[in-house]
């Protein structure tokens, strides 16, 4: 979860792994032991960072049962930049993007819904010659994504219902949320959208 390049750009491990808990999960609260716990860090750094991301508002507390909770401030007004900076930073390394881009054949992967919090008619996208077979046996090996929804279609049958406006398909491609983690016919979309 901390990525050298979040880690070079934010100079505090305890902070990138604060900020990718509250910004990839953010209707979660959490009270200060239980990030500790989660996160494997001390208690003070941990109070240190929630201090400072609170002083700046990413981050807001509030009382309950007599502990402190913490939860992101979605309208922090660069919530939606951060979010999507450490999704697409997370998701990118994460083993089964690395996996579904080792199948043959595969020229575009989509990450919507459950891989990056939206509401979506797919959850993962994958353009190219992939057997259903493959992609299936990969998403059982991990149990949280036994239920995960996808659609694989050719890539000419991509292109032909982009050129075509597709609703589908624009639906998940111009929603900005969702995560492009390999992508090989980038000229070829292009040109279809163009065909528009």
């Amino acid at each position: 979860m901390s990525s050298p390049v979040l880690k070079a750009l934010f100079s505090s491990q305890t902070r990138v792994k604060l900020l990718s808990t509250f910004l990839l999960h953010p209707e979660e609260e959490y009270y200060i032991r239980e990030l500790t716990r989660l996160l494997n860090e001390q208690i003070n750094s941990i109070r240190r960072e929630l201090e400072n991301l609170r002083r700046v508002g990413l981050v807001r507390a509030r009382h309950r049962n007599r502990k402190k909770y913490y939860r992101v401030d979605p309208d922090f007004p660069l919530f939606t930049e951060l979010r999507s900076m450490f999704a697409k930073e997370v998701q990118a390394d994460s083993p089964i993007v690395g996996s579904l881009k080792k199948l043959p054949g595969v020229q575009l992967i989509l990450l919507a819904g459950v891989f990056v919090g939206t509401e979506s008619k797919v959850d993962l996208l994958v353009v190219g010659e992939v057997k259903k077979e493959m992609l299936e046996a990969l998403l059982l090996q991990d149990s949280a994504l036994k239920n995960v929804k996808y659609s694989i279609f050719s890539e000419a049958d991509f292109l032909y219902r982009m050129s075509l406006k597709d609703r589908f398909i624009t639906d998940i491609l111009n929603d900005p949320r969702h995560l492009t983690v390999h992508n090989v016919i980038a000229k070829q979309i292009d040109e279809a959208r163009g065909k528009q």
